[in-house]
């Protein structure tokens, strides 16, 4: 879930529409417990968004402190996962 404070503060309304659309996909995959080994792969976003545009999307939340990669993926190496901070994503 976003909170209304979330999507009202200035940091959300600076994040890119991809930026936006990774890190709502990113939150569908969240299930409470599973903070820091959260998977976004791209095929979830086929159709959605071009792989360049995800990639940039993600690069674009980690260097604005919104999420952490906690481990690396690749083409062999399986898939990325993430951390959400949680810095800008608050409940009042």
């Amino acid at each position: 879930m976003l909170a209304r404070v979330t999507l009202d503060s200035n940091e959300w309304k600076d994040l890119s529409h991809s930026e936006m659309i990774a890190y709502i996909y990113l939150k569908k995959n969240y299930n409470g417990g599973n903070n820091g080994n959260i998977p976004l792969k791209y095929r979830e976003l086929n159709g959605i968004l071009a792989p360049a545009t995800l990639s940039a999307a993600l690069k674009g939340l980690e260097s604005k402190g919104w999420i952490e990669k906690t481990r690396y993926g690749g083409m062999y190496r399986g898939y990325c996962l993430y951390k959400l901070t949680e810095v800008y994503d608050r409940i009042r």
